[in-house]
């Protein structure tokens, strides 16, 4: 069961099409000739059928250089879109069918294949013909066109939207029509005009005629057979030569026109599938300007919820949108504006469906962008309102809205509805004039100041303890490596409790002594840290840092360096830390790095995450030393490289062994 047919189907078999049919096999395309097999998914039927109507698009889907007689190796291939990109499916020509039937679509000519060819590819594209149960017309439409899709409920429908069809049928889009059907008896019933509920109408053109009055019409067609509409009051007062010119345009019996005032009256939905201009491959005039941006929510990093959670909204990845020029709007020269549509999809969930995976409920806000060329941080959005937004967030694939902005630069923040659900998804911008959009990244660098070392002169009495110290645990040689480090850590925590003791400021013993300075050195005067000490991990990366001489050890004055700097990254652990946990959150982690100096990107952000959060999504003391310890340290090793100062280097083959191997080394050191 390769493509994963629903268990309920039984005496289930793959049978070869000559052995099924053997009648003469044709893989032509007859646009009236798709059926419904009660099996099957209707949702993509409907975007079947509006294919058909199209034959640059549909030769893009299903390439016509292929048949049941010419060349023919038992395989077919298909091209779909997906996340951005074409992809051929291959698929052979079993197909499935039950008690000799075709389980799912089939044509009226009963040697005609090539629809469940396709839809056998389709499956395939999305793991199993069960990952079709259950879906949407426009997510099919999508997949066939590469398009950006948008509904609008006539009971809400814009002023504009005999506009808005009208240019969607100049830019070669797919549009469809249908009633709702409140109740599922409802369904495929006839209304008292003759339309059928529950089917997917097609729209296939626009025309405005005038007698008296100007009257718009629209052709619609039944991609099921025969359309029964009663006709419009309207259709009586049309001059004799508009009738026969509207009638040449009726090249099917499917087709018919209705005044738009009846449209509007007697359909509840409208949808569009808009084309980006790589879909039929020419030059077309009116298409659409698309930008196209890859991103992805990370668990505790950049899946920060909607506006409702504050504390993380600001973290969701930030795509800066440029408008430059207002449209061209010949019924309104005072129009000053830009269309833009905004398409948020998610990837990938239909395909791990079987794996429990659902559709997350999303959606996105624009707001305006005055200046700033970094990620907006948190206060922003707390005193800022949005410019524009999604109507509702919603579990669907692709949450798309059509938005008339002043020309300018904004930002848009694409999120789920809850923090802390992960995974990919691709933003994209559709505008009628140009445009830009593109993530919004922090320039990759560190403010960091080092410390000014004291002069002997000005050693203060702490450090002349630190000194005595030193010596104590260093031994003769004067150094420390990475075990002694740990186990001076370690013996700093077992001694906490002590820490208040008066008679623990006497010289005797020395261990005791040495745990005391650690104490006012790591934690201040606090006694509330609660920590396992550092790793040999840890321990390693902090040698590694500050071992200026190759010797995999620390001396006196590496130590104390070493001791400034865990000193200033503990300030600024307990700034964030407000619970006293002795952890911070994951979404605080931003803040923190950037209070110490290092300004990092998205991915790094994400990867600081993965690398250092626990299953709750905190980070305790250690991790985060660790972090700040090789954060610093790869900065290092940059400027080290950078003797020009631009911000780039470039390493030969030697360069690049030589740094791993120092680094190796160093964190190798016990």
């Amino acid at each position: 069961n390769a493509l994963g047919l629903p268990q309920k189907l039984t005496e289930m078999g793959w049978v070869y099409l000559n052995l099924y049919n053997n009648k003469t096999l044709i893989f032509s395309f007859s646009r009236q000739n798709v059926l419904l097999f009660p099996a099957g998914d209707c949702w993509l039927l409907a975007a079947i059928a509006c294919l058909t109507l199209n034959d640059k698009l549909l030769y893009r889907v299903i390439p016509s250089d292929q048949s049941f007689t010419e060349n023919y190796a038992g395989i077919f291939h298909f091209q779909f879109w997906r996340y951005g990109e074409w992809v051929d499916v291959v698929v052979d020509d079993r197909i499935p069918t039950s008690n000799n039937q075709l389980v799912f679509t089939k044509s009226f000519r009963k040697n005609e294949f090539w629809s469940a060819l396709l839809e056998k590819a389709y499956a395939k594209l999305h793991g199993s013909y069960e990952a079709l149960k259950g879906g949407n017309t426009l997510e099919a439409m999508e997949d066939f066109t590469g398009g950006v899709t948008e509904f609008f409920e006539m009971s809400e429908a814009p002023k504009e939207l005999y506009k808005i069809m009208k240019k969607a049928l100049e830019r070669g889009s797919l549009m469809g029509c249908s009633i709702d059907a409140l109740l599922p008896s409802h369904c495929e019933t006839e209304t008292a005009n003759g339309l059928v509920r529950g089917h997917a109408y097609s729209i296939t053109a626009l025309e405005e005629v005038t007698k008296d009055t100007k009257i718009r019409l629209v052709q619609m067609r039944n991609p099921w057979g025969m359309v029964l509409w009663k006709g419009s009051k309207e259709w009586s007062t049309i001059s004799s030569s508009d009738k026969a010119r509207l009638k040449k345009k009726t090249v099917e019996t499917s087709e018919t026109w209705i005044s738009f005032e009846d449209f509007k009256k007697n359909f509840t939905k409208l949808e569009i599938c808009n084309l980006t201009p790589d879909t039929l491959l020419d030059d077309r005039s009116h298409s659409w300007t698309v930008a196209v941006n890859e991103g992805r929510w990370v668990r505790g990093s950049s899946a920060g919820g909607c506006r409702n959670f504050p504390d993380t909204f600001w973290t969701n990845p930030q795509y800066r949108m440029r408008l430059y020029e207002e449209d061209d709007d010949p019924d309104d020269p005072e129009h000053v504006a830009c269309t833009v549509m905004v398409a948020l999809m998610q990837k990938g969930r239909r395909k791990d469906r079987s794996k429990g995976a659902k559709l997350y409920t999303i959606g996105f806000s624009i707001y305006e962008m005055i200046g700033s060329q970094q990620h907006l941080q948190k206060d922003f959005f707390l005193y800022n309102a949005s410019k524009a937004k999604c109507k509702s967030y919603i579990n669907l694939r692709e949450v798309s809205e059509r938005f008339c902005l002043p020309p300018g630069e904004y930002v848009i923040i694409p999120s789920t509805f809850d923090p802390h659900e992960e995974g990919e998804f691709i933003l994209r911008v559709f505008s009628e004039k140009n445009s830009t959009s593109e993530e919004t990244e922090n320039t990759i660098r560190s403010d960091h100041i080092e410390p000014k070392p004291q002069q002997p002169d000005e050693e203060s009495g702490e450090h002349k303890m630190f000194r005595a110290i030193y010596q104590q645990i260093a031994g003769e040689d004067m150094q420390i490596c990475a075990n002694e480090l740990k186990v001076v850590m370690k013996r700093v925590l077992e001694k906490r409790e002590c820490c208040h003791d008066p008679s623990f400021l006497m010289p005797e013993p020395s261990s005791s002594l040495y745990a005391l300075v650690f104490q006012m050195i790591f934690f201040s005067t606090d006694n509330d840290m609660k920590t396992d000490g550092f790793s040999l991990e840890s321990c390693r990366s902090m040698i590694a840092l500050m071992d200026t001489d190759g010797t995999g050890k620390l001396n006196l004055q590496e130590f104390k360096h070493l001791w400034s700097k865990i000193k200033a990254w503990q300030l600024i652990f307990k700034k964030y830390d407000k619970d006293k946990s002795s952890t911070i959150s994951s979404f605080e982690m931003r803040n923190a790095v950037n209070d110490a100096g290092f300004r990092l990107n998205n991915q790094l952000y994400d990867i600081i995450t993965m690398r250092y959060a626990d299953e709750h999504l905190n980070i305790d003391f250690d991790s985060f030393i660790c972090c700040f310890v090789r954060l610093e340290g790869m900065f290092r090793t940059f400027h080290a490289f950078d003797k020009n100062g631009d911000g780039t280097i470039k390493l030969n083959v030697l360069e690049v062994k030589r740094s791993r191997h120092v680094h190796t080394k160093r964190n190798s050191v016990h």
